[in-house]
């Protein structure tokens, strides 16, 4: 009974949790303003709220897409695109990529499962290198931050490497390559989704109680979590714009030809966070100097070897097979930005 009436204590690593959270680095970040440069402090706030607002109308629509999308179980017609002759499988897996309405949890069961049922590689390889690289909500959130023109781009890419890729795959599985592809895998279904080949979605889903439930969850969940990504990402851009000098944004990945591009990819790999900081960051830096190109190259070398992507990969391949995804991602990116800044 002594124990009952005890205060309940935060754990140590409860309390890491808590700080490592989006929330608590915005504030962190603003208080540093507040102490080190007081001065400053309404400016930049004043540029990350106009920024949010701006975006606001986008993260709604996007998020209704998006809950729309996982209450009427369209993620059948994604498993659907992997049947059939190899090529057209490789096609379709390529635009489903982008459409896909999964989160990184769910798309390890739901590729293990394809991969259980006999889906090619090359297939697979398509949809991993699409999808990451865009969404519903990441092409709202990309066109309100840098334009239409750049997100329809970004769209072309993904889809474009998805092709490359499983093209790519094909004709090395032809020539003896990747006989055994898989690790040894057993899905721990976190999500519960793995491909259901015989449901069909359910498009007036308010007239199911359990799928109602479903939208509402959804809309909260993937609201709060595109709010408070993208409120850390514009309060980044304010904090970028107003002290990192233009000049030294536009030495390193400033610049016409090749190189920055390069540049902009090879850097874009390791220091990527995910879909919804990297278009308002970007904007920030294209402000300053950068170009289209290598804007482009970062975002699409950035996708490719976010956690997410990369876990859901290696979890599921052998190390060689993980060695080609990032290959073909590098490559694809640096081919993406030399043709989105020629065009």
């Amino acid at each position: 009974m002594a124990e009952l009436t005890q205060n309940p204590k935060v754990s140590p690593k409860a309390l890491v949790e808590m700080i490592k959270t989006p929330w608590a680095l915005i504030l962190a970040l603003l208080l540093a303003v507040a102490i080190l440069d007081p001065g400053n402090w309404i400016a930049v706030v004043t540029f990350a709220g106009k920024a949010l607002a701006h975006t606001g109308q986008y993260i709604l629509f996007a998020v209704l897409l998006l809950s729309y999308l996982k209450a009427t179980g369209a993620e059948v017609m994604v498993a659907r695109a992997f049947e059939g002759r190899e090529t057209r499988m490789i096609f379709l897996a390529a635009v489903f990529g982008g459409l896909a309405p999964f989160c990184s949890c769910e798309v390890i069961p739901f590729i293990a499962g394809l991969l259980a049922l006999g889906a090619p590689l090359s297939a697979v390889m398509a949809f991993w290198l699409s999808s990451p690289l865009i969404d519903p909500p990441t092409l709202l959130i990309t066109a309100a931050a840098l334009g239409w023109p750049f997100a329809i781009g970004k769209a072309v890419a993904a889809v474009a490497l998805g092709l490359f890729g499983g093209f790519a795959v094909r004709f090395l599985m032809r020539g003896g390559a990747f006989a055994q592809p898989l690790r040894e895998y057993k899905p721990t279904g976190c999500c519960g989704c793995g491909p259901k080949m015989d449901d069909k979605p359910v498009w007036k889903f308010w007239q199911e109680p359990e799928r109602r439930m479903r939208f509402r969850s959804e809309f909260v969940h993937n609201g709060l979590f595109l709010l408070k990504w993208l409120a850390l990402a514009y309060v980044l851009e304010a904090l970028l714009v107003n002290y990192v000098p233009a000049d030294l944004i536009a030495r390193v990945v400033g610049g016409e030809g090749i190189v920055p591009i390069v540049v902009a990819a090879l850097v874009g790999m390791p220091a990527y966070l995910n879909s919804y900081v990297a278009p308002p960051l970007l904007a920030g830096l294209m402000e300053q100097g950068m170009t289209a190109g290598a804007a482009m190259a970062f975002m699409v070398a950035g996708a490719v070897s976010s956690i997410p992507a990369m876990a859901a990969v290696w979890s599921l391949v052998k190390p060689r097979v993980f060695a080609t995804y990032l290959g073909l991602g590098i490559s694809g990116a640096i081919v993406a930005g030399i043709l989105f800044q020629m065009l």
